[in-house]
């Protein structure tokens, strides 16, 4: 009996350590630049929210701060949803 919940510890473990290798990671520049991108698509005139949030994004994204630039980004996608 002992030796079950063994290997089923160390099966539960494999499936955690293949999971983390497919973790995606969403803070990269390509990520960022796909998020510019989907803004671009949304109709003219954006409101206020919006266009701030967006031109910040793309600002951080191109300093470097990435993983600010993806958050104002995705926070002006948001916003523009739920206008």
């Amino acid at each position: 009996m002992r030796r079950i919940a063994i290997l089923l510890g160390l099966m539960l473990l494999g499936d955690q350590a293949q999971a983390d290798v497919l973790r995606t990671n969403t803070d990269s520049p390509q990520y960022c630049g796909e998020l510019v991108t989907r803004i671009s698509l949304l109709p003219r005139p954006l409101p206020e929210p919006v266009s701030t949030l967006a031109r910040e994004g793309q600002n951080l994204c191109d300093q470097g701060q990435v993983r600010l630039g993806v958050a104002k980004l995705r926070r002006a996608l948001r916003a523009a949803q739920n206008p």
